[in-house]
């Protein structure tokens, strides 16, 4: 994905009154990097925000230096194209200094030393993870290398930052991060991402791994998947991106990544930062009854409306012929919030030549088979030969339309009688987490894909 060029001082706006000829101009001020940071829904790419920062220059040679013959620790992975993922727990490990590993990575495979054992044409070296206070705990001045206060977070530096060092091919499998988002500076070489969104996560397989309470990984080996096996990938959305040295990559929370280093060094720094702000029992509960409060108001106002769009929502479900499941990825893809549509219609006119969004690709990955929730307009047919695929959809929309009658009674005698606006505590709380009652009107408003609004 192209980006914009650098700013600097040949190419930067005219000075302004008050700025110093020759000052690197950047495109966005911490606040409104942070603005823009705090209202993405998607990965989006910062450039010319990095020019002036002292890492920028940085190479793993010169790191090299700095370190001075510390031992570090590379995970080792085989340069093979099988459908497994290699997870951290099934790779090697060697402890190194990065001396040895540039001099390992020069194709000079030693025969001694702690690479010794690793050909270079068969296996990648990945320093990864690696803490600034841990690895730099002796020349903390390097700190003041890596600035993310640009960004609009004051006082935060390398020391909040990992390092990442890797030969041709090293990755890491395909993930999300449990908490927080990912700000990622590419200092030397290029990355390509693999991003897919959180509400793909069924498409991916997530399993655990232990001892690792972070992340969650995929099964799947995402550039060159098992469809065989795992036939929902075909669902997934992919967005792919290649990371250039001097842009930032900013990555949501919970969107799934794999990445993986496509030149002969690549260096670049990641920093985790948790955007959700914590708020007190007693804040919440207030948001919580404002919002029983709204509604309420909805109860008396929009009783007859929210009848008539539940038998419109059925009748719509019947005519199309859709299940359950189509419905529930309908709404996903295409029936997000009113209101998280505004903030990206909102963040989209923000986007240009300093802000470039990581879009989803048209690279489609060839199918063994086809998805198990790809529909060609064909019956199934079962061992005794009966026709059972819309068979199948005619008894949910059966049962589903019971149940929507149901609803439609209940809400219908209910229509004349508001509930009575009492306080909501923390017993009564606990009691509607744990009410089967309650659970069971949740179920049935996500199967109708959350077709009221309130």
């Amino acid at each position: 994905m192209a980006a914009g060029p650098r700013a600097t001082a040949d190419t930067a706006p005219a000075v302004g009154a008050g700025e110093v000829e020759g000052e690197h101009i950047k495109p966005f001020t911490p606040e409104k990097a942070k603005e823009i940071i705090m209202s993405l829904q998607q990965p989006a790419i910062f450039c010319n925000m990095a020019v002036d920062w002292p890492a920028q220059h940085w190479t793993a040679e010169h790191l090299s230096e700095v370190l001075h013959g510390k031992q570090i620790r590379f995970r080792m992975g085989m340069k093979r194209t099988d459908t497994a993922p290699q997870f951290e727990t099934t790779c090697g490990y060697v402890e190194a200094t990065l001396e040895e590993f540039l001099t390992w990575n020069c194709d000079r495979s030693p025969l001694s030393g702690p690479f010794r054992d690793y050909d270079h044409s068969k296996f990648w070296a990945y320093a990864d993870y690696k803490y600034f206070v841990s690895l730099f705990d002796d020349k903390t001045d390097i700190f003041e290398g890596v600035i993310w206060s640009d960004f609009g977070f004051p006082g935060r530096n390398g020391r909040e930052s990992t390092l990442w060092i890797g030969s041709m091919g090293a990755h890491t499998p395909c993930h999300l991060d449990s908490y927080g988002c990912n700000l990622v500076f590419q200092v030397q070489g290029r990355k390509r991402w693999h991003l897919f969104p959180p509400e793909d996560t069924p498409f991916l397989y997530p399993t655990r791994i232990p001892y690792e309470e972070s992340s969650v990984f995929s099964k799947i080996n995402v550039v060159n998947p098992d469809l065989k096996r795992f036939p929902r990938f075909c669902k997934a959305r992919r967005h792919m991106v290649t990371l250039n040295p001097g842009q930032v990559l900013f990555v949501p929370r919970h969107w799934w990544h794999y990445v993986e280093s496509i030149d002969p060094v690549t260096v670049s720094i990641n920093s985790w930062i948790e955007l959700v702000e914590e708020t007190s029992h007693e804040v919440n509960c207030r948001y919580l009854n404002r919002a029983v409060s709204a509604l309420f108001d909805y109860y008396r106002t929009s009783k007859v409306v929210e009848i008539q769009a539940l038998r419109t929502n059925r009748e719509h479900m019947k005519k199309e012929g859709l299940n359950v499941h189509n419905h529930m990825e309908m709404e996903q893809t295409g029936g997000q919030d009113l209101s998280l549509g505004v903030v990206k219609q909102e963040a989209a006119s923000l986007f240009g030549p300093d802000l470039v969004p990581v879009i989803l690709t048209s690279e489609e990955l060839p199918s063994k088979t086809g998805s198990i929730f790809e529909g060609d307009g064909k019956d199934f047919v079962g061992e005794d030969g009966e026709h059972s695929g819309k068979l199948h959809c005619t008894k949910r929309q059966r049962m589903m339309s019971k149940s929507e009658d149901a609803i439609v009674e209940q809400n219908a005698s209910n229509s004349n009688m508001a509930p009575s606006q009492t306080l909501i505590s923390t017993d009564d709380l606990l009691d509607c987490l744990l009410n089967p009652q309650v659970t069971r009107i949740v179920a049935q408003l996500l199967i109708q894909g959350r077709s009221l609004w309130f």
